[in-house]
């Protein structure tokens, strides 16, 4: 199975649909996978639920208190080596422990930035001194992590870092200067993954520790929400570091930025997803203990519309990000000491945009199912005294982490397109297949179980590739300067990935649920996709290939309807008030 995962390219699904049989869904998690998920699970269930106030409450103690904890359960330790004090997990099991401890809000936040983006760059680009001495603390909690990216003058625009990295006369330290802001785990991190200029050119990745002179905190930011973890600004001021902690290579720090934010984004994506499945889980038991009218809410007609939709969403977040997981295992799961810093990155880019999938579909569901869980919740919901309150609060900073939602989305096209290029994706061929089909109203034919849901994703695949042959047509290179364009491209492309990842997994099962949930997921993304298009072509000047594409496209749309919406959902809807939460097969 590896081996053929290896075989897809980053982007593959934009150009050709897939079998079952490259799809990994939860249904495939072994019983290793199962046992991880069950112990972070029970951890935060015992230890953090309880302590949801002192978090709140920026209670640090209590918080360090908590990692540390986690780390003596391996809970830390999922992606760091065997030969470094770590587990040595798969990227399946990463994204479970990124799932169960998502749910927790504020900790999870503070527990997912020192597991991922504050450790992985030792990793996966640390030298074997480096990941000897450090990784077997990050891995029990003995250390703890921060990221330092982002400054006062730069945040989605990384490069433009304005810190300084000089090296000192007697060649043993280099000197930095320079802020960087809105640093997570800031007031009780041990290391801090700095990126400054050598000679203010050259961008490069250290390993700086708190105690090392020069370094200082700000004082602590009065957020919205995740008060769980903290958040301060990282003053450097001649800060010493010593040569030996430059990581990775002068000048290559850029690797390891944007790479390790790609399995940030998707570590997030997994962190959304569990957080989506508590928010629902308050939102029934709420409305399956209120009572209105002399009725349950969760009897009404538009509650059990509004419980099928989020557990819908859900189920392709979840698809997507399990589908996504096994990806990057194939990619990543053989690399060791041996491999070199370009090829490290090689792979790390390679699922890039998948990982930029899963960081804005996964957000942007936790903050539909929090605002509708809150909606279901009343005047209730607006009580600090009720979790969702807090979790509404928590969910917004997602669609900025990791780069914005925008970011993200203009990688998309924007990666589709470089990987055309390079020959990586036959993007052209199939742009003129797509067009051809469209002219000829051409359809692949499917017959049996989810055969409607199946042509719905071939008429959206058919739709990108058409819309995005018309858009290079129309900008040729300068298409990357069409913002407007390139994020209405992305948005098919995101509803593509989701529904066919529902669509595959529910096929591969044959189980009526998951059949009813992965057909309300492909009728959403049916509809927006719909909508999203005309937005696009709108955009356009009303030409006559403008006009015809319209046409084209809105025939193929038109052969395809669904029926049955109300008493589907309803059916979802009594399924899941039945368990009181999201329930799958595994």
């Amino acid at each position: 199975m590896e081996q053929t995962k290896r075989e897809i390219k980053g982007g593959h699904f934009l150009v050709q649909g897939v079998e079952t049989k490259d799809v990994f869904t939860p249904e495939d998690l072994n019983d290793e996978q199962k046992m991880i998920a069950q112990t972070a699970r029970q951890f935060i269930e015992r230890e953090v639920a309880s302590k949801r106030e002192a978090i709140e409450d920026q209670d640090f103690d209590v918080i360090v208190g908590l990692l540390k904890k986690a780390g003596s359960l391996g809970l830390l330790a999922h992606s760091i080596p065997e030969a470094y004090g770590g587990l040595g997990l798969d990227k399946v099991s990463k994204g479970i422990v990124g799932e169960e401890i998502g749910a927790s809000s504020g900790y999870g936040v503070a527990h997912s930035n020192h597991t991922c983006i504050a450790t992985l760059p030792i990793t996966y680009f640390g030298n074997v001194e480096q990941k000897n001495t450090y990784l077997p603390k990050l891995a029990s909690g003995e250390y703890l992590g921060a990221y330092c990216l982002t400054e006062p003058s730069s945040g989605s625009d990384a490069l433009a870092a304005k810190t300084t990295a000089i090296l000192n006369e007697a060649k043993t330290h280099y000197l930095l200067n320079g802020t960087k802001l809105y640093i997570t785990n800031a007031v009780f991190s041990d290391t801090f993954i700095v990126y400054a200029k050598v000679d203010g050119t050259q961008f490069t990745a250290f390993i700086v520790e708190k105690d090392f002179k020069g370094l200082s905190l700000g004082p602590e930011e009065q957020k919205m929400g995740i008060k769980g973890s903290s958040t301060r600004s990282v003053i450097l001021e001649d800060c010493e570091v010593p040569v030996a902690n430059v990581l990775g290579e002068v000048g290559k720090g850029h690797v390891i930025a944007f790479n390790v934010l790609n399995l940030g984004r998707f570590n997030l994506g997994s962190a959304c997803m569990g957080a989506s499945k508590e928010a629902l889980r308050l939102a029934i038991q709420h409305t399956n203990e209120r009572k209105q009218f002399k009725k349950r809410i969760s009897e009404f007609g538009i509650t059990k519309e509004k419980v099928a939709l989020m557990a819908a969403r859900i189920f392709a977040a979840e698809s997507l990000q399990y589908r996504t997981a096994e990806l990057i295992e194939g990619a990543l799961g053989d690399l060791d000491d041996t491999h070199t810093t370009s090829e490290i990155g090689k792979r790390m880019m390679e699922y890039a945009l998948e990982c930029a999938i899963c960081k804005v579909y996964g957000s942007e569901t936790l903050d539909y199912v929090v605002d509708e869980s809150l909606q279901l919740h009343g005047g209730a919901g607006f009580i600090k005294e009720y979790p969702i309150e807090q979790m509404y609060r928590d969910s917004r900073i997602n669609r900025i982490f990791e780069g914005t939602n925008e970011i993200n989305r203009l990688l998309v096209p924007g990666l589709f397109l470089k990987k055309g290029v390079k020959g990586e994706l036959p993007v052209q061929d199939a742009i003129k297949e797509a067009i051809n089909q469209l002219k000829t109203g051409q359809v692949t034919s499917y017959s049996g179980s989810m055969a409607r849901e199946r042509a719905a994703i071939e008429s959206i695949r058919t739709a990108f590739l058409a819309l995005t042959g018309l858009a290079f047509e129309q900008f040729g290179p300068d298409l990357e300067a069409e913002q407007e364009v390139l994020i209405k491209l992305a948005d098919i492309g995101i509803e593509l990935y989701a529904s066919e990842s529902a669509v595959m997994r529910a096929y591969k099962s044959g189980d009526s649920l998951q059949e009813q949930l992965a057909t309300t997921a492909s009728e959403s993304s049916f509809n927006r996709v719909k909508v999203v298009t005309e937005e696009l072509l709108a955009g356009f000047p009303d030409t006559e290939q403008v006009q015809g594409l319209r046409s084209l496209i809105g025939r193929a749309f038109t052969k395809l309807t669904f029926s049955g919406r109300i008493d589907r959902n309803r059916a979802i809807a009594g399924v899941v008030n039945e368990n009181g939460r999201y329930v799958r097969l595994a």
